[in-house]
């Protein structure tokens, strides 16, 4: 039988060659060599981590932070907004600087937080939440599985690095806007249910309430507005995917800017000192953190226009907002620009934290689980 050398291998001091039989062709009495029996892994096998770590930092960073969104949406809807341009007219206050604004959201804040806890209980403080994890955990597996998967897809179209800035944005939008259209039905109905109930109980009437539940919304809104009406704030869902490309183009500049730190280091030869260490374990955290304040201060306005128009208030029994750039100018003209920021001291307090709850959690799960990030 013939032999045909594969490979070489060391023994002792010198090296043979490795040999393997290979099979006599019948008809031609000539070695042929033995293809090589290949299995394909399915692209799942190595995606699955991506939606486990995304669903399991979204799922715990919107509970630890759910009070904080509750006040966002009653900050950025029009029924609170009312109340609040009525009270700063009574004070004087109906015109006020940025930095006096800044000072004023904050304190309207901390006095919404203080008055919910006190008029309706804890429990208050996270109505919402059971929708809220209904939209969060498939929105964060989708961007989280997306994002990554763009990313490994346009490197191979472009023949662009991983880390090229241009990759990071062009997947960034990708994950943003598949993330918006998938979920903007869930969040639809989150809006409206949350906002509904508080307006009910303000009035002291349960029967003031439009929706049972969440059932009741989605027959609700497939009746009088049809499937189009799951949609109703896509459009500034699309716009906020500009505050997603942002954090993540920061959020990959910082990341780099970690690892060529660690490179540095390790080609120094020094030994890591209680900060290097601190910086290696929260790192990438704080970065997120960080990427997220910048974006979100960027970007802002869009959220409002977003809960306005899921909301979808009545002004003499026709809807107020009718679209996305009508709807700006009306809450410029009547609001100004405090009212385009109305909720921006909660949405900070709850999207920093919970970006860095999120993101660590991610890359944690992710380190564990063997796959790159």
């Amino acid at each position: 039988m013939m032999v045909s050398t594969t490979g070489i291998q060391r023994e002792g001091s010198a090296y043979i060659a490795v040999q393997s039989p290979l099979p006599q062709s019948r008809e031609l009495g000539e070695a042929t060599p033995t293809p090589a029996l290949t299995t394909k892994i399915s692209p799942f096998a190595k995606s699955w981590p991506y939606f486990v770590a995304g669903a399991t930092g979204g799922m715990t960073a919107a509970i630890l932070t759910a009070p904080l969104d509750v006040l966002k949406t009653r900050l950025q809807s029009d029924f609170y907004q009312a109340q609040l341009r009525a009270a700063r007219a009574a004070t004087g206050q109906a015109h006020l600087s940025p930095l006096r604004s800044a000072s004023y959201h904050l304190t309207e804040t901390i006095h919404i937080l203080r008055d919910v806890y006190r008029l309706e209980g804890w429990r208050a403080l996270f109505k919402g939440l059971g929708p809220n994890l209904v939209g969060v955990i498939p929105a964060r597996s989708i961007i989280f599985y997306v994002y990554p998967m763009s990313k490994r897809t346009y490197s191979e179209w472009t023949g662009l690095g991983a880390t090229n800035p241009v990759i990071h944005l062009a997947s960034a939008v990708t994950a943003g806007m598949a993330t918006g259209t998938a979920t903007n039905p869930i969040w639809l109905v989150k809006t409206r249910l949350q906002l509904d109930k508080n307006n009910a109980e303000r009035k002291g009437d349960v029967s003031a309430r439009r929706y049972r539940n969440s059932w009741d919304c989605i027959r609700q809104v497939m009746r009088n507005e049809g499937p189009s009406g799951f949609f109703k704030g896509l459009s500034a869902s699309y716009l906020g995917v500009t505050e997603t490309t942002f954090q993540w183009v920061i959020y990959e500049e910082l990341k780099r800017r970690l690892r060529l730190r660690e490179d540095h280091i390790i080609a120094s030869g020094r030994e890591k000192n209680w900060w290097d260490h601190t910086v290696n374990w929260t790192g990438n955290a704080m970065g997120a953190g960080a990427a997220k304040g910048l974006a979100a201060i960027f970007t802002y306005p869009h959220e409002v226009a977003r809960t306005r128009l899921r909301q979808a208030p009545l002004a003499d029994g026709r809807p107020k907002y009718t679209g996305l750039v009508q709807c700006f100018k009306l809450v410029w003209k009547e609001e100004g620009l405090i009212g385009l920021y109305g909720g921006l001291t909660p949405h900070l307090m709850r999207t920093i934290p919970s970006a860095i709850i999120m993101f660590g959690m991610y890359e944690g799960i992710l380190s564990l689980l063997g796959t790159k990030s």
